[in-house]
């Protein structure tokens, strides 16, 4: 065992009956509340990203594949073959192979490598703006014209009541899933009927729906505007034929694939005439929203790194402050400043790791409270969501208490230095 190591734990042991047992108390509780902050926050921010992502995506897709001259607004209806090469095959993609450009040292590196996953599942859509006319009021719409190869595990999930859309082989279906927004502003529930206005070339095209399920994502500000509806509803209204669609929605794997595979698909799939967007270039605005969250965990980390190295740079001085009589004995013995100042060293070690301690255990408790009994609970309309959700990741619980550590123990090198003015004799002298 080294002597500082072992000095070390002995002033320890001692500090627990004398002065430096307050001073050691308020730097484990400092570290402790700053890494169960930092993990309580990590836990919520991606938690939080991840829940939001995945109703966007659970309900939209993650690829848009339709015509060139398409806007991002998602409504506009440009009508492209349904018979494609790529259609439904590309759901038969897995892993690809891709050439990665990087820069190490400023010079410019090439690797080769794979995507985590690739893409899942591919159905068609089809989407119009119309007027829905209920018992009492009259609500502007965009109704979502779907088919047989619809995923429904992506939506079952959202469903609140009701069922799927029925559909026949001979006609259309009268279905329509609206979402709980709209029924409630409508006054409609699962079985009532109303009717849909359609202008197309100045001419009114009614039709009416039956309810057949309500959904509910959460995300207010597009639940009050979409529906599901059977697309060849949207074909009838439009006028096109049977072999015709509004675009494909794709899903893929891994979201972490999601330029890749879109770059792929853009370049390597499609015709000249078809265009592929994901859907974080549609819907920006949320994604910007979810990607300013990243700054709020950078400032949360930063601040309590900075409670808790203030805190242990004042308890270090302290402490040595408090031994000064020993460090001039050791001195006294021979023993060098770097040594004497690695005694210390292990010494905030030890209150740290016992802050870490304390501090996982309250941070993991709390967010085991959060997932099991839902204490924190959110304003849906603001924050898409009505309960705050947790998500722990396990590598980003270790950098949080190694960083911790390390960052802290590197600040008190230099408060460390107090040791080299304790002069030996005047320390012994008045011992």
């Amino acid at each position: 065992m080294k002597l500082e190591y072992f000095i070390a734990r002995r002033v320890a042991a001692s500090g627990q009956k004398s002065f430096s047992r307050l001073i050691i108390r308020i730097a484990i509780t400092a570290v402790a509340l700053s890494v169960a902050v930092m993990i309580v926050a990590t836990a919520l921010i991606a938690g939080f990203k991840n829940e939001i992502s995945n109703k966007i995506f659970g309900f939209w897709g993650h690829i848009h594949i339709t015509d060139t001259d398409i806007d991002r607004s998602m409504i506009d209806a440009f009508p492209i073959k349904k018979n494609q090469k790529f259609y439904p095959s590309l759901d038969t993609v897995r892993k690809l192979s891709y050439l990665q450009q990087l820069e190490i040292g400023g010079l410019p590196y090439e690797r080769m490598v794979e995507t985590k996953g690739g893409v899942e599942h591919i159905q068609v859509f089809a989407m119009i703006p119309v007027i829905v006319k209920g018992e009492n009021n009259i609500e502007g719409l965009v109704i979502k014209g779907i088919d047989t190869d619809f995923a429904w595990e992506n939506m079952d999930r959202f469903m609140v009541e009701g069922e799927r859309i029925s559909f026949s082989d001979s006609t259309a279906s009268p279905d329509i899933i609206i979402s709980r927004q709209t029924a409630r502003r409508l006054e409609v529930e699962v079985g009532d009927n109303f009717d849909i206005v359609f202008v197309r070339q100045n001419e009114q095209l009614r039709r009416r729906f039956t309810v057949k399920g309500i959904y509910k994502t959460g995300l207010e500000e597009y639940d009050r505007r979409f529906a599901l509806v059977d697309i060849r509803q949207i074909r009838r209204l439009l006028g096109w034929k049977e072999d015709e669609v509004g675009g494909f929605e794709v899903f893929i794997e891994h979201l972490d694939d999601l330029r890749t595979i879109e770059e792929y698909i853009y370049f390597e799939q499609l015709p000249n005439d078809l265009y592929a967007e994901n859907i974080e270039r549609k819907l920006p605005e949320i994604f910007d929203w979810l990607e300013l969250q990243d700054i709020n965990e950078v400032i949360i980390m930063g601040l309590m790194i900075i409670v808790a190295i203030i805190n242990m740079v004042t308890a270090l001085m302290i402490l040595i402050l408090e031994r000064t009589n020993m460090i001039g004995t050791l001195k006294a013995m021979g023993a060098s400043n770097w040594s004497i100042r690695k005694v210390f060293l292990y010494y905030a070690a030890y209150i740290i790791i016992i802050g870490l301690i304390w501090g996982n255990v309250v941070g993991l408790g709390i967010c085991v409270l959060q997932e099991q009994f839902e204490l924190i609970r959110l304003s849906e309309e603001n924050y898409y969501l009505s309960v705050a959700p947790i998500e722990l990741h396990f590598w980003t619980i270790v950098s949080i208490n190694v960083g911790t550590l390390i960052l802290t123990i590197l600040f008190l090198v230099v408060p460390s230095y107090l040791v080299t003015s304790i002069s030996p004799v005047k320390a012994i002298r008045f011992k």
